[in-house]
């Protein structure tokens, strides 16, 4: 049996029959091309877009429902729910754009306001300029005119132009300069947002898979030049689509924003990167910190989260968590990081769950 296909199936809480035997004969007949498909489907849904029209818990709920045709189908044909994939997927994809265009076509035309103001602003600059010189030719032609009348006239015509004009181009800078501040600090909070929108979970407010992927990366370039230690944490909720199928999702998505709430205020040194990686799945980044500090942290979280009672209207909800802990080494990958800690935390969910296990330091051969 692939083991990547049969963690796989470890994920979704069905109720086999025949118990745990049934869940391995599940994994053991399924197809590659079902096994990457239900892949597909998995990962997909740890990296939602929330729109107006299919918003993400609606969208994972659908997500759910496919996967789990998938894995009871096991090897058998269902040229229906493939169908039915592939019209959700299209429609999907047209949302999708459809936001991200909306987004970008917003921005636009902010970005296009401010540059037609400057522009409508130099234009008119260079018209009351215009004014001013050629006021200052006829002055010269009074001047080679040699007629008094003439050049007093024309004398005092351009005193008093340009007075005025220097007067209110002195209010124009200081109108435009107001102005152009109100364009630049609209400009900066839109990309303020627009980055910070691309940064976190919009429903946890943690960081998301794409800052934790870039943060990575970072404190791995920061180990190599400082050596100071790094440690990353996985956590995962068990029994997490057990909690959804009996309470539903608007109660799933309580349990992950109150299991964000418990990580955060155990890893809560400005230094500390909590992010929200999967749908049930956080990573916590530790930096200057021994394994041995990090392990107890580890577990004054569990034990955190296994006293606590979460009340939710009428319910009070308990939960635990799985935990994979593994220190950065020399000549580490962030992928070959990530799957010590990863594999550490699958070993916690083999041996019973609401553990944390540290990873092994996997021999690391330096790259050529």
């Amino acid at each position: 049996m692939k083991q990547w296909v049969k963690k796989l199936v470890d994920q979704f809480e069905i109720d086999w029959k025949g118990g745990k035997d049934g869940k391995d004969a599940a994994a053991l007949e399924m197809s590659d091309e079902r096994a990457t498909l239900l892949y597909f489907i998995d990962t997909y849904s740890k990296h939602l877009f929330e729109t107006d029209k299919m918003p993400v818990r609606k969208t994972r709920e659908l997500l759910d429902s496919f996967a789990k045709e998938l894995l009871k189908s096991g090897s058998g044909s269902d040229d229906n729910l493939l169908f039915r994939l592939r019209q959700f997927f299209g429609s999907y994809r047209i949302d999708e754009f459809t936001y991200i265009q909306t987004t970008f076509d917003d921005f636009k035309k902010i970005i296009w306001d401010f540059a037609d103001q400057l522009s409508e602003d130099i234009r008119s600059e260079k018209s009351r300029d215009a004014q001013v010189h050629n006021s200052l030719n006829g002055l010269r032609e009074a001047v080679e005119a040699n007629s008094i009348e003439e050049l007093r006239a024309k004398s005092r015509e351009f005193i008093n132009l340009y007075i005025e004009h220097q007067s209110k181009k002195d209010d124009r800078r200081i109108k435009r300069i107001d102005q152009f501040k109100k364009n630049l600090n609209q400009v900066k909070q839109k990309l303020v947002e627009a980055t910070q929108h691309m940064m976190t979970d919009h429903m946890t407010g943690a960081y998301n898979r794409r800052s934790f992927d870039e943060q990575l990366r970072n404190h791995l370039r920061l180990f190599e030049f400082s050596k100071v230690p790094v440690c990353l944490i996985i956590i995962d909720i068990d029994h997490f689509k057990k909690i959804n199928d009996s309470y539903g999702h608007d109660l799933g998505d309580f349990v992950i924003k109150e299991c964000v709430n418990s990580v955060k205020s155990v890893f809560d040194r400005p230094s500390d990167f909590v992010a929200r990686i999967g749908g049930e799945e956080f990573a916590v980044l530790l930096p200057e910190t021994s394994l041995e500090e990090a392990a107890r942290k580890s577990e004054e979280l569990l034990a955190k989260i296994r006293r606590d009672v979460f009340v939710q209207g009428k319910l009070e909800i308990r939960f635990t968590a799985s935990m994979g802990l593994a220190q950065c080494l020399e000549n580490e990958g962030a992928e070959a990081w990530l799957k010590r800690a990863d594999e550490a935390l699958y070993q916690s969910k083999n041996k019973g769950r609401d553990r944390c296990t540290v990873a092994a330091p996997h021999e690391v051969k330096k790259a050529a």
